[in-house]
């Protein structure tokens, strides 16, 4: 059992994950951008602009949170998150959809690579550091099941509203701001780190050099973030297809739960089975059901997609502890925010030309374009597995 800072710190982002990600509108949110902005490509584009606004920040906010806190860091997070959320709920235009994207991206580029640090080194504090895999399973499947319950309840209101959707969206970002104050800064980060910020960043980018490993790791996750990302949050067109509006919360609901499952049971799972091992074969079982959801479109495909959420937590967990073993503990948050920042500089590029397919072919064909082209990343796990059998 974790005690004093950990308990309290892992208590709460329990609370936080879940309150964050408690967004009704994440079943609609492709449907909705399309509407206001007339195209795919143009909808797409505005999670490109999240990307590319976490980009921008993402180094810039890795090595505040390593020089100034982890709670500062998540508590603004949770500020600008609120705040893009307003735009995007009250200025229906292109702007001002673009406009909230910036402000989530802004946000994002805060909780990348700083709310995992705030966990590992709350647990270090206390030699828990072990048990990273399994508390980040826990405290990251409070995520899915925000979001599990909330596009339930999303998908009906939609059939009413799609803006009344986004509107509901801002209570709970409201909460969560409220509950970012009460984090406890891990005893590490009470004396500021004292080398100059090009140092810090040089160490960090060094740290991906030298390690082949870690290399390797990042290349997968930009592959993953890039490709994967664009998939998930477009395949709600393709339930439209398929499925009334007001069943669209169904399959995202489905998707969510069994992704909350995962993660809850991650760290048993990765214990058992070793982390690089659980990668490749989730990877490989991913591939094999979307190929048949998005390969013979039927009724059922909506519920077939879901089915891969029950690697989710798996995938990324296993992919979190192996990084975050191989980070140095000076650069911790900087090395994920740079693992980050060329993960959504792809997601940014991918997803526009994505949508540019889409606005052509159709969802369905698309998302099986999408799925053939992350066959890329099961060689490499598969060379990290050799790898690792040999020691």
């Amino acid at each position: 059992m974790t005690s004093s800072i950990s308990k309290h710190n892992v208590r709460l982002l329990k609370w936080f994950n879940f309150l964050s990600d408690f967004r009704p509108y994440a079943a609609i949110a492709i449907i909705y951008f399309k509407q206001v902005t007339g195209s795919y490509a143009l909808g797409l584009s505005i999670y490109s602009i999240i990307a590319i606004s976490t980009s921008i920040f993402e180094v810039p906010t890795g090595i505040l949170s390593d020089k100034l806190g982890r709670k500062n860091t998540i508590v603004t997070g949770a500020f600008t998150m609120l705040l893009g959320i307003i735009f995007y709920a009250f200025w229906q235009s292109y702007l001002g959809l673009a406009i909230g994207a910036i402000l989530e991206g802004i946000s994002m580029s805060f909780f990348s690579g700083n709310n995992e640090a705030l966990l590992y080194d709350s647990l270090k504090s206390e030699q828990k550091e072990d048990k990273y895999a399994e508390f980040l399973g826990k405290t990251s499947a409070m995520f899915q099941l925000g979001l599990a319950i909330s596009v339930f309840f999303g998908g009906f209101i939609a059939e009413w509203s799609l803006q009344y959707v986004f509107i509901i969206s801002i209570i709970p970002q409201l909460i969560a701001l409220m509950v970012s104050y009460f984090f406890i800064e891990p005893k590490k980060h009470y004396k500021k780190i004292e080398t100059n910020i090009f140092s810090h960043l040089k160490g960090a980018m060094h740290g991906f050099i030298k390690n082949w490993k870690l290399r390797d790791l990042s290349l997968s996750s930009i592959i993953s973030r890039g490709i994967g990302e664009t998939l998930h949050k477009f395949v709600p067109a393709f339930f439209a297809v398929l499925w009334p509006t007001w069943a669209l919360g169904i399959p995202r609901t489905l998707t969510y739960f069994f992704g909350f499952l995962s993660f809850h049971f991650s760290g048993k799972v990765i214990k058992r089975f070793g982390a690089i091992k659980t990668m490749l074969n989730c990877s490989i079982f991913n591939r094999i059901t979307s190929f048949i959801a998005y390969g013979i479109p039927t009724l059922i495909s909506p519920i077939l997609v879901a089915i891969p959420s029950l690697t989710f937590g798996l995938f990324m967990v296993s992919e979190s502890s192996l990084m975050q073993k191989e980070f140095n503990d000076e650069q911790r948050a900087t090395m994920g925010s740079l693992n980050s920042l060329f993960g959504n500089i792809f997601f940014a590029i991918f997803a526009f030309f994505f949508g540019m397919v889409a606005d052509g072919f159709g969802p369905g064909k698309t998302l099986l374009i999408g799925e053939i082209l992350m066959i890329i990343i099961i060689p490499i796990y598969w060379k990290l597995f050799k790898a690792e059998k040999k020691h």
